[in-house]
C-alpha cells in the first residue's frame, strides 16, 4: 500500500509538472526577486496564483492568511514566506474524513458530468477501488443516452469483476436505477455505482431526469447513503468550475472527482473548484489505469505541485 501511494505520489509529481511549470516557477520568482514584504509582493504573488487557475476566491483568502501569518511571525523575508504559502494552500484544500462514509456504508453513488471528461471511465476504477476494500458493489448503465457508455460500463464491470444493471440505448434512465436498486437490495450490495448522462446544454431534461431518478431511490431504498458525485476534466481549468456551478443547480453534489491532472498546466483548478463551491475533491485522476484515480489528498497534492519531498 505504502509503495502504491508513492508511486501515486510520484505519476502525480509528473502529472503536475505542466501545472509546476505554470504556478510554482512564477512564485520562487517573486520570493526571490523580492527584498521585503511589500503590497507589490503581495500583488505579484496573487496575479500568479489566479493566472494559475486558482482562481480569485482561494487566491484571496491564501492570500490574507499569508499576510496575517507573517504579522504573526514577524517574517521579515520573502523566502521565509514560501512554506507558509504551501501551508496556506493546503488549508485551503483539505478534505473532512466523514467525506468517504459512503466506502464503508450501505451506499447509492451517482455519478455526473458531461460526455467526454472521463465519467464512464472514472465509475467503473472506482467500481475496482471499492471491489478491492472488499466492497460488493453493482454498476447502473444509466447513462441510456449514448450506447458507447453502456458498452464502456460492460467493459469496466468485467474488469473490476462486478454485476451490472443495463437498459437498452435510448431506455429511460429512471427505470434503469429502479432495476438496479431493486437488485442492488435482492443482492445485499454494498455500493451501487450509478453511472448518469450528463447533457449539461439541456438543463431542464436533466433536472428532471435528476429529480425523478432521486424520487426513485428515495423512495425504493430511503435509508440509504447518498452520494452525488460530479467529474470534471482538469485540462479545461475554469470551464471545469462554470460546469461545476452548472451541476450545483441541478443536484446536490457531495463530491467532486477531478480527471485528466496529468499533462495539464491547470492543475491549480483543484484548489479553487473547493473553495468557490464548498465541495471537496474526493478523488482524482492521473491517467488511464485503475490505480491512477486515488483518493484526494490535499498535502500530497500541494507537496507533489510544489516539488516537497513526502513526509516520511
Amino acid at each position: 500500500m505504502e509503495e502504491e501511494k508513492l508511486g501515486f505520489f510520484g505519476r502525480l509529481k509528473a502529472g503536475l509538472t505542466k501545472t509546476r511549470d505554470n504556478i510554482v516557477h512564477g512564485i520562487d520568482n517573486v520570493f526571490n526577486g523580492f527584498s521585503n514584504i511589500d503590497e507589490d509582493f503581495y500583488e505579484e504573488l496573487e496575479e500568479i496564483l489566479i493566472m494559475g487557475d486558482i482562481g480569485v476566491n482561494a487566491t484571496t483568502k491564501i492570500i490574507e492568511r499569508l499576510k496575517e501569518q507573517v504579522k504573526e511571525q514577524h517574517i521579515k523575508e520573502p523566502s521565509e514566506c514560501k512554506h507558509l504559502l504551501i501551508e496556506s494552500i493546503k488549508e485551503q484544500m483539505r478534505v473532512e474524513t466523514t467525506a468517504y462514509d459512503f466506502e464503508t456504508e450501505q451506499s447509492v453513488v451517482l455519478v455526473i458530468g458531461v460526455n467526454g471528461v472521463g465519467k464512464t471511465t472514472s465509475v467503473g476504477k472506482l467500481a475496482g477501488k471499492l471491489k478491492d476494500q472488499g466492497r460488493k458493489v453493482l454498476l447502473a448503465a444509466a447513462d441510456t443516452f449514448r450506447a458507447a457508455a453502456i458498452e464502456q460500463l460492460e467493459e469496466w464491470s468485467h474488469r473490476a469483476g462486478v454485476d451490472i444493471i443495463t437498459g437498452s440505448e435510448g431506455a429511460d434512465p429512471a427505470s434503469v436505477i429502479f432495476d438496479a436498486v431493486s437488485a442492488a437490495k435482492a443482492r445485499h450490495a454494498d455500493v451501487l455505482l450509478c453511472d448518469t448522462a450528463g447533457r449539461l446544454h439541456n438543463k431542464k431534461n436533466l433536472m428532471e431526469e435528476l429529480k425523478k431518478i432521486n424520487r426513485i431511490i428515495d423512495r425504493e431504498f430511503p435509508d440509504v447513503h447518498r452520494e452525488n458525485l460530479v467529474v470534471l476534466d482538469g485540462t479545461t481549468g475554469q470551464n471545469a468550475l462554470n460546469q461545476a456551478r452548472e451541476f450545483a443547480q441541478v443536484a446536490d453534489l457531495t463530491g467532486i472527482i477531478l480527471t485528466k491532472l496529468d499533462g495539464t498546466a491547470k492543475g491549480g483548478i483543484a484548489v479553487a473548484i473547493q473553495s468557490e463551491l464548498q465541495i471537496p475533491v474526493k478523488y482524482i485522476g492521473v491517467g488511464e489505469s485503475i490505480e491512477d484515480l486515488q483518493k484526494f489528498d490535499a498535502d500530497q497534492f500541494v507537496n507533489a505541485l510544489f516539488d516537497v519531498a513526502p513526509q516520511a
